[in-house]
């Protein structure tokens, strides 16, 4: 790999959907450990219901949506790639990470099906570790990259929602 493409990317090296596997494998293997408060537990198809529905929102509309627009603007998914151009349409046009923010919610919906309080605690733990090895890399890496026009967009539209 040369030089410029080297530069031509974020400094992303852990791979964010790892971490959300990890967030829900810990507050699981907490529940074990440490157990919680005893939470009542809902009908389990009332479980898999509310918490699927979430699943299957998130992956949809923050997850499969974006990763189409990424396909037809020609671009790779994985956020260690260089960035052609800064996607406005679509979820981005309300979230500057949906992709990320999919990742969270996730945490969220397992956390109701398996009713587990560890990992719903866990849930935000995903977000900032998400930012911290990834979003800031990016983020520093657009606005270095496409300069004014990142600024703006960071300014119109929000990291999360």
């Amino acid at each position: 790999m040369n030089d410029r493409s080297e530069s031509d990317r974020a400094n992303v090296r852990f791979p964010p959907p790892l971490v959300c596997v990890l967030i829900i494998l810990a507050g699981s293997g907490l529940e074990f450990v440490v157990p919680l408060v005893s939470v009542p537990s809902a009908s389990s198809g009332l479980r898999w219901g509310v918490g699927g529905f979430m699943l299957a929102t998130a992956v949809a509309s923050l997850g499969v949506w974006p990763a189409l627009l990424f396909r037809r603007s020609g671009q790779d998914l994985r956020p260690c790639t260089a960035t052609p151009e800064i996607l406005i349409k679509g979820p981005y046009a309300f979230t500057r990470n949906p992709m990320y923010l999919m990742w969270v919610v996730v945490c969220v919906g397992f956390a109701i099906i398996l009713v587990s309080p560890w990992v719903l605690l866990l849930s935000p733990l995903c977000a900032v570790i998400l930012y911290f090895t990834a979003i800031r890399h990016e983020e520093a890496y657009l606005e270095q990259k496409f300069g004014d026009s990142y600024r703006s967009y960071k300014q119109q539209v929000r990291r999360w929602m």
